[in-house]
Protein backbone atom coordinates (compact mmCIF):
# COMPACT_ATOMS: atom_id res chain seq x y z
CA UNK A 1 0.00 0.00 0.00
CA UNK A 2 1.30 3.46 -0.61
CA UNK A 3 2.36 5.36 2.30
CA UNK A 4 4.01 8.17 3.70
CA UNK A 5 4.67 7.74 7.67
CA UNK A 6 6.66 9.39 10.53
CA UNK A 7 8.76 6.15 12.14
CA UNK A 8 11.60 4.42 13.16
CA UNK A 9 14.88 4.41 10.38
CA UNK A 10 17.92 3.86 10.81
CA UNK A 11 19.77 6.42 12.61
CA UNK A 12 21.84 7.59 9.91
CA UNK A 13 18.61 8.14 8.02
CA UNK A 14 16.01 11.11 7.44
CA UNK A 15 14.15 10.26 4.21
CA UNK A 16 13.68 7.21 2.91
CA UNK A 17 12.11 6.92 -0.45
CA UNK A 18 11.16 3.40 -2.05
CA UNK A 19 9.89 2.95 -5.19
CA UNK A 20 7.52 6.02 -5.39
CA UNK A 21 5.45 6.62 -7.79
CA UNK A 22 2.99 10.07 -8.07
CA UNK A 23 0.04 9.76 -10.71
CA UNK A 24 -2.80 12.30 -10.98
CA UNK A 25 -5.35 13.09 -13.81
CA UNK A 26 -6.00 16.63 -15.27
CA UNK A 27 -8.74 17.94 -17.34
CA UNK A 28 -8.23 18.37 -21.05
CA UNK A 29 -11.11 20.27 -22.32
CA UNK A 30 -10.26 23.12 -24.13
CA UNK A 31 -13.26 25.43 -23.22
CA UNK A 32 -13.82 24.98 -19.22
CA UNK A 33 -17.56 26.83 -19.33
CA UNK A 34 -20.87 25.56 -17.64
CA UNK A 35 -22.06 26.16 -21.41
CA UNK A 36 -20.13 23.03 -22.24
CA UNK A 37 -20.51 21.04 -18.97
CA UNK A 38 -24.04 20.68 -19.21
CA UNK A 39 -23.97 19.97 -22.87
CA UNK A 40 -21.59 17.18 -22.42
CA UNK A 41 -24.00 16.03 -19.19
CA UNK A 42 -26.80 16.10 -22.10
CA UNK A 43 -24.92 14.15 -24.30
CA UNK A 44 -23.87 11.96 -21.50
CA UNK A 45 -20.22 12.35 -22.34
CA UNK A 46 -17.62 12.15 -19.86
CA UNK A 47 -14.84 15.36 -19.02
CA UNK A 48 -11.98 14.07 -21.00
CA UNK A 49 -9.06 13.58 -18.91
CA UNK A 50 -5.23 12.89 -19.46
CA UNK A 51 -3.19 10.92 -16.82
CA UNK A 52 0.01 12.55 -15.62
CA UNK A 53 2.67 9.86 -14.04
CA UNK A 54 4.75 12.94 -12.31
CA UNK A 55 7.14 10.26 -10.57
CA UNK A 56 8.23 6.59 -11.54
CA UNK A 57 9.95 4.46 -9.16
CA UNK A 58 11.92 6.52 -7.60
CA UNK A 59 14.34 5.25 -4.81
CA UNK A 60 16.20 7.54 -2.40
CA UNK A 61 18.16 7.68 0.61
CA UNK A 62 18.96 10.84 2.37
CA UNK A 63 20.79 10.96 5.66
CA UNK A 64 20.54 13.33 8.68
CA UNK A 65 22.93 16.30 8.09
CA UNK A 66 22.76 16.46 3.87
CA UNK A 67 21.88 19.21 2.12
CA UNK A 68 20.56 17.55 -1.38
CA UNK A 69 20.01 19.97 -4.30
CA UNK A 70 16.82 18.80 -6.98
CA UNK A 71 17.35 20.44 -10.31
CA UNK A 72 15.01 19.52 -13.74
CA UNK A 73 12.88 21.20 -16.14
CA UNK A 74 9.49 22.46 -15.46
CA UNK A 75 7.25 19.18 -15.04
CA UNK A 76 10.46 17.19 -14.08
CA UNK A 77 8.45 16.31 -10.56
CA UNK A 78 10.29 18.00 -8.72
CA UNK A 79 7.91 19.99 -6.59
CA UNK A 80 5.48 16.90 -6.93
CA UNK A 81 7.97 14.84 -4.89
CA UNK A 82 8.77 18.01 -2.73
CA UNK A 83 4.38 17.84 -1.95
CA UNK A 84 5.18 13.96 -1.43
CA UNK A 85 7.52 13.90 1.26
CA UNK A 86 6.12 17.21 3.01
CA UNK A 87 2.81 14.53 2.93
CA UNK A 88 1.00 16.75 1.42
CA UNK A 89 0.50 14.97 -1.57
CA UNK A 90 -0.07 10.96 -1.38
CA UNK A 91 1.70 8.70 -3.20
CA UNK A 92 -0.16 6.56 -5.63
CA UNK A 93 2.03 3.19 -4.80
CA UNK A 94 5.55 3.32 -2.81
CA UNK A 95 6.72 4.19 0.56
CA UNK A 96 8.32 7.46 2.12
CA UNK A 97 9.53 7.26 5.61
CA UNK A 98 10.66 10.41 7.59
CA UNK A 99 12.64 10.47 10.83
CA UNK A 100 12.43 14.27 11.85
CA UNK A 101 10.43 17.19 12.32
CA UNK A 102 9.37 18.96 9.02
CA UNK A 103 9.15 22.64 7.97
CA UNK A 104 8.45 23.54 4.52
CA UNK A 105 8.45 26.60 2.23
CA UNK A 106 7.16 24.93 -0.70
CA UNK A 107 5.19 27.54 -1.74
CA UNK A 108 5.01 31.21 -0.12
CA UNK A 109 2.46 31.73 2.31
CA UNK A 110 0.72 28.79 1.93
CA UNK A 111 -1.78 28.35 5.11
CA UNK A 112 -1.25 32.36 5.78
CA UNK A 113 -4.64 33.67 7.37
CA UNK A 114 -4.51 36.93 5.36
CA UNK A 115 -7.07 38.49 7.63
CA UNK A 116 -4.83 37.81 10.86
CA UNK A 117 -1.06 40.02 11.11
CA UNK A 118 1.85 38.77 10.34
CA UNK A 119 2.85 37.93 14.38
CA UNK A 120 -0.40 35.61 14.54
CA UNK A 121 0.65 33.69 11.48
CA UNK A 122 3.81 33.23 12.76
CA UNK A 123 2.16 31.48 15.86
CA UNK A 124 0.27 29.94 13.78
CA UNK A 125 3.35 28.65 11.37
CA UNK A 126 5.01 27.63 14.82
CA UNK A 127 1.97 25.21 15.49
CA UNK A 128 1.65 23.93 11.87
CA UNK A 129 5.53 22.93 12.57
CA UNK A 130 4.78 21.06 15.79
CA UNK A 131 5.95 23.68 18.04
CA UNK A 132 4.58 24.05 21.43
CA UNK A 133 3.36 27.71 21.88
CA UNK A 134 6.23 28.39 24.22
CA UNK A 135 8.79 27.51 21.58
CA UNK A 136 6.87 29.52 18.96
CA UNK A 137 6.80 32.67 21.74
CA UNK A 138 10.53 32.21 22.56
CA UNK A 139 10.90 32.70 18.57
CA UNK A 140 8.56 35.19 17.68
CA UNK A 141 10.81 38.45 17.98
CA UNK A 142 13.88 36.98 15.84
CA UNK A 143 11.10 35.97 13.12
CA UNK A 144 9.44 39.23 12.95
CA UNK A 145 12.98 40.93 12.75
CA UNK A 146 15.03 38.09 10.45
CA UNK A 147 11.22 39.44 8.13
CA UNK A 148 12.84 43.37 8.77
CA UNK A 149 9.01 44.57 7.69
CA UNK A 150 8.40 48.15 8.20
CA UNK A 151 7.42 49.48 11.27
CA UNK A 152 4.33 48.17 12.54
CA UNK A 153 3.57 45.92 9.74
CA UNK A 154 4.66 42.75 11.69
CA UNK A 155 1.39 43.40 13.94
CA UNK A 156 -1.05 44.45 10.80
CA UNK A 157 -3.42 41.79 9.01
CA UNK A 158 -1.35 40.63 6.10
CA UNK A 159 -4.04 41.35 3.57
CA UNK A 160 -2.00 44.55 3.63
CA UNK A 161 1.61 43.10 2.83
CA UNK A 162 3.08 43.62 -0.62
CA UNK A 163 4.22 40.56 -1.97
CA UNK A 164 7.79 41.70 -0.95
CA UNK A 165 6.74 41.74 2.51
CA UNK A 166 4.45 38.35 2.54
CA UNK A 167 7.59 36.61 0.93
CA UNK A 168 9.60 37.79 3.65
CA UNK A 169 7.41 36.93 6.73
CA UNK A 170 7.00 33.27 4.75
CA UNK A 171 10.32 32.61 4.24
CA UNK A 172 10.91 33.74 8.35
CA UNK A 173 8.95 30.99 9.36
CA UNK A 174 10.19 28.48 7.24
CA UNK A 175 14.13 29.14 8.31
CA UNK A 176 13.34 29.94 11.90
CA UNK A 177 11.81 27.00 13.15
CA UNK A 178 14.73 25.03 13.77
CA UNK A 179 13.15 21.59 11.79
CA UNK A 180 15.10 18.31 11.62
CA UNK A 181 14.38 18.71 7.79
CA UNK A 182 13.38 21.66 5.92
CA UNK A 183 12.17 21.70 2.61
CA UNK A 184 12.76 24.52 -0.09
CA UNK A 185 10.64 24.75 -3.28
CA UNK A 186 11.97 28.19 -5.48
CA UNK A 187 12.27 30.36 -1.77
CA UNK A 188 15.53 31.65 -2.05
CA UNK A 189 14.27 33.79 -5.20
CA UNK A 190 11.98 35.62 -2.64
CA UNK A 191 12.44 38.65 -1.99
CA UNK A 192 14.74 42.34 -3.33
CA UNK A 193 18.11 41.49 -3.83
CA UNK A 194 19.04 42.21 0.15
CA UNK A 195 16.57 40.05 1.44
CA UNK A 196 18.31 37.42 -1.16
CA UNK A 197 21.30 37.84 0.51
CA UNK A 198 19.71 37.39 3.75
CA UNK A 199 17.69 34.15 3.02
CA UNK A 200 21.04 32.92 1.44
CA UNK A 201 23.07 33.44 4.72
CA UNK A 202 20.67 31.93 6.74
CA UNK A 203 20.67 28.33 4.16
CA UNK A 204 24.57 28.53 5.31
CA UNK A 205 23.72 28.75 8.94
CA UNK A 206 21.16 25.86 8.84
CA UNK A 207 24.16 23.57 6.85
CA UNK A 208 26.65 24.47 9.28
CA UNK A 209 24.11 23.34 12.17
CA UNK A 210 23.86 19.58 10.08
CA UNK A 211 19.90 20.65 9.76
CA UNK A 212 19.22 17.91 6.82
CA UNK A 213 17.52 20.19 3.26
CA UNK A 214 16.31 19.72 0.36
CA UNK A 215 16.27 22.69 -1.80
CA UNK A 216 14.50 22.86 -5.78
CA UNK A 217 15.95 25.73 -7.45
CA UNK A 218 16.99 26.52 -11.22
CA UNK A 219 19.36 28.61 -9.40
CA UNK A 220 22.26 26.38 -9.89
CA UNK A 221 24.70 28.30 -8.64
CA UNK A 222 22.97 27.89 -5.19
CA UNK A 223 23.13 24.34 -5.81
CA UNK A 224 26.40 23.98 -5.90
CA UNK A 225 27.39 26.18 -3.01
CA UNK A 226 25.17 25.56 -0.74
CA UNK A 227 24.51 21.51 -1.29
CA UNK A 228 26.49 18.30 -0.94
CA UNK A 229 24.40 16.15 -3.27
CA UNK A 230 22.44 16.95 -6.18
CA UNK A 231 19.87 14.73 -8.16
CA UNK A 232 18.59 15.58 -11.58
CA UNK A 233 14.57 15.00 -12.00
CA UNK A 234 13.07 14.57 -16.34
CA UNK A 235 9.86 13.83 -16.47
CA UNK A 236 9.15 12.01 -13.39
CA UNK A 237 12.61 9.97 -13.34
CA UNK A 238 16.13 10.42 -11.40
CA UNK A 239 17.82 10.78 -14.21
CA UNK A 240 21.28 11.31 -12.30
CA UNK A 241 22.55 11.71 -8.41
CA UNK A 242 25.94 12.94 -7.16
CA UNK A 243 27.68 15.64 -6.75
CA UNK A 244 26.20 19.09 -7.39
CA UNK A 245 29.18 20.42 -9.52
CA UNK A 246 28.65 16.97 -11.64
CA UNK A 247 24.74 17.04 -11.84
CA UNK A 248 24.06 20.43 -12.54
CA UNK A 249 27.19 20.55 -15.47
CA UNK A 250 25.21 17.76 -17.02
CA UNK A 251 21.80 19.61 -16.62
CA UNK A 252 23.21 23.35 -18.05
CA UNK A 253 24.66 20.91 -21.21
CA UNK A 254 20.88 19.58 -21.78
CA UNK A 255 19.47 23.33 -21.66
CA UNK A 256 21.52 24.21 -24.25
CA UNK A 257 20.89 21.47 -26.70
CA UNK A 258 18.10 20.24 -25.60
CA UNK A 259 19.44 16.56 -25.92
CA UNK A 260 19.81 13.96 -22.89
CA UNK A 261 23.07 11.97 -23.04
CA UNK A 262 23.53 8.60 -24.80
CA UNK A 263 23.48 6.90 -21.73
CA UNK A 264 19.82 8.76 -20.27
CA UNK A 265 17.91 7.72 -23.69
CA UNK A 266 15.98 4.73 -22.40
CA UNK A 267 14.95 5.99 -19.31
Amino acid sequence: MPSVSNSNLSKDLAIKIEDLSISYKINVESKKTLKNAIMRASRGERVRTRTVEAVKHLNLEITHGSVVGIVGANGAGKSTLMRSIAGILPPTSGKITVNGRISTLLALGVGFNKALSGRDNIILGGLAAGMSKAEIEAQTDAIAAFADLPEGFIDMPVRTYSNGMYSRVAFAVAVNMTPDILLLDEALSAGDAAFKEKSFNRMRELCEEARTILIVSHALSSINELCDHAIWMHKGNMLASGEPEKITGAYLKFLNVGELPSSYEDL
